[in-house]
């Protein structure tokens, strides 16, 4: 694949400090005080518990692709497989989100690298700026915009299906 950087892909971006980490976190605070819906789907927040302190935990994400009648939500981790909420779904799966104003009970789940291609393939197809977007932020080069780039890319991107508890209506 070819790269932006000799290290793009393999180390992730910096996460963010300073007023950037804030911003990054204002979603939280809408969610926090009812005003979810204003995401619409594009964002769910993401309650999990710290893998070492027990804490609970929350991060605003994107949502890469939703399936209301499957009862999914896939997102992807931008900053690798070393990102908190990332590693403390592993260490615990069952967990809860909230998308606008509705809580769900999901099971994370963690597609290989054949079915996280497919999903950058499908995202690209239906987001193509915000893709492009991602992968550069990520260092990987999809500049021709072929399907194929993207399946490169998304081999290497951390990908997580959250499932619906069994018997919630999802919207």
């Amino acid at each position: 694949m070819t790269r932006s950087h000799p290290h793009a892909g393999r180390g992730r971006p910096p996460l963010p400090r300073g007023w950037r980490r804030r911003l990054a976190r204002l979603p939280i605070a809408f969610f926090r005080v009812g005003l979810g819906p204003v995401f619409g789907r594009r964002l769910l927040l993401l309650h999990h518990t710290g893998r070492n302190s027990g804490l609970d935990r929350r991060v605003a994400l994107e949502v890469v692709a939703h399936d209301a009648r499957e009862g999914t939500w896939t997102l992807a981790s931008g900053f690798g497989p070393k990102a908190a909420w990332y590693r403390n779904l592993r260490a615990a799966p069952k967990t809860t989100i909230q998308v606008g104003t509705r809580h769900y009970a999901v099971t994370a789940h963690f597609p290989n690298a054949d079915e996280g291609a497919e999903i950058m393939a499908r995202y690209a197809r239906t987001r193509p700026r915000t893709a492009r977007r991602l992968c550069s932020f990520m260092g990987f080069d999809v500049a021709d915009g072929s399907a194929d780039s993207y399946r490169r890319a998304g081999r290497h991107i951390p990908f997580v299906r959250l499932d619906a508890a069994p018997g919630q209506h999802v919207r």
